[in-house]
């Protein structure tokens, strides 16, 4: 047994800044935890900033944002709890199966390599991206419109349009084609490969039931795939959630899960599910 986590990593996902979890990071801190949200390097200005200038989004690669993230966990005196949103999800299982992290917690997570599952949905929702090829040099963003489709499909359109105000940038085309779209049919492992028999700290997957851009058969695969591993994988289906489940109304449900599983399985003695 170890000495029980009092730091939180919470990490963002794409077409998003650490500005996402400003909620989330105030209510944990109330709870007496330490809470850290690392950007992407190159995001750590405000969404205003990437808006007006998008070329750190365009450049951004996966490797340097594992090495960074990875990085900022070392730095901490203990291990502490990892969650990540959408391709921060990707992101957190990357850094767990490091062997980094006291618990993980995946919500509406982007798979690693080697889940072949792509509703139609999801297919819709990264259509912007993913319809010119020319994309996979570009920061590729959400209109409104797109936006509400993809995150926030629950939400009326006034309360969408706020969200995307506040917090929607660009994303990296190149991660959306790469490791959305090509991972799994260009040869030899990917820089989303994971190796799923990886003994690793406990991970949570948290779903979706109305998420059009990672839809709960995406994570329910995804959490499938551990089954090689030794360690805990565990997956919940959140009735009525969309993609935008960290801020939508009821969020507080959501934080308080995560972290509530988290802190029961982190440290604890490795089983299987």
């Amino acid at each position: 047994m170890t000495a029980t986590p009092d730091t939180v990593v919470l990490i963002h996902g794409l077409w998003m800044t650490p500005r996402s979890w400003e909620h989330w990071r105030e209510r944990f801190e109330r709870r007496g935890l330490t809470v850290v949200t690392p950007a992407y390097p190159g995001f750590e200005v405000e969404v205003e900033a990437l808006r007006a200038d998008d070329t750190p989004i365009a450049t951004a690669s996966v490797p340097a944002t594992l090495d960074h993230l990875a990085g900022v966990i070392e730095a901490l005196p203990r291990p502490p709890i990892l969650m990540g949103h959408s391709f921060g999800g990707a992101l957190t299982q990357l850094l767990l199966a490091r062997g980094l992290g006291a618990a993980g917690v995946a919500i509406d997570s982007a798979p690693p390599e080697g889940v072949r599952v792509t509703p139609l949905s999801q297919a819709r929702s990264l259509f912007p991206a993913l319809k010119n090829p020319a994309n996979l040099r570009r920061a590729v963003g959400f209109t409104r419109e797109e936006f509400h489709y993809a995150f926030t499909n629950t939400l009326t359109r006034e309360e969408s349009d706020k969200a995307w105000e506040r917090y929607a940038i660009a994303a990296p085309g190149n991660w959306v084609w790469a490791y959305g779209l090509l991972a799994n049919w260009r040869p030899g492992h990917q820089e989303t490969w994971v190796d799923y028999s990886t003994d690793r700290a406990p991970l949570l997957f948290i779903a979706g039931e109305k998420d059009h851009i990672m839809p709960p058969a995406v994570n329910r695969s995804n959490a499938k795939h551990w089954r090689r591993s030794p360690a805990v994988t565990d997956f919940r289906e959140l009735p009525g959630r969309d993609h935008w489940t960290c801020a939508a109304p009821g969020w507080e449900r959501v934080a308080d899960l995560a972290l509530d599983w988290a802190l029961e399985h982190a440290g604890g003695v490795r089983t299987a599910a």
